[in-house]
């Protein structure tokens, strides 16, 4: 059974409510922008991207294009294989 709502209106000068977090701005990719390629040798950089846990940064959180976040992800995953960057926090080394 469907219900008749009455319409809604905007025409009075009602505004939604202002949600700060649709208002953020998008962050540029690094690696584009510079024009360079993640690499796993750059530790400095890889480290921005992992967590204190040890786990990646997603796309949303970091700006980075789904292009190098694929990149990126496989150098982060080079680097620790390599023993460049750790697999576990510091804590739970022992």
């Amino acid at each position: 059974m469907r219900r008749n709502f009455p319409p809604r209106d905007r025409d009075n000068n009602q505004q939604r409510p202002f949600n700060p977090r649709l208002r953020t701005r998008r962050r540029e990719c690094e690696f584009t922008k510079l024009g360079i390629l993640p690499d796993y040798k750059d530790i400095k950089r890889l480290q921005k991207y992992i967590t204190s846990q040890g786990k990646i940064y997603p796309r949303r959180r970091t700006g980075v294009t789904a292009k190098m976040q694929r990149r990126l992800s496989i150098a982060i995953k080079r680097a620790r294989h390599m023993a460049l960057l750790p697999f576990a926090p510091q804590h739970m080394r022992g």
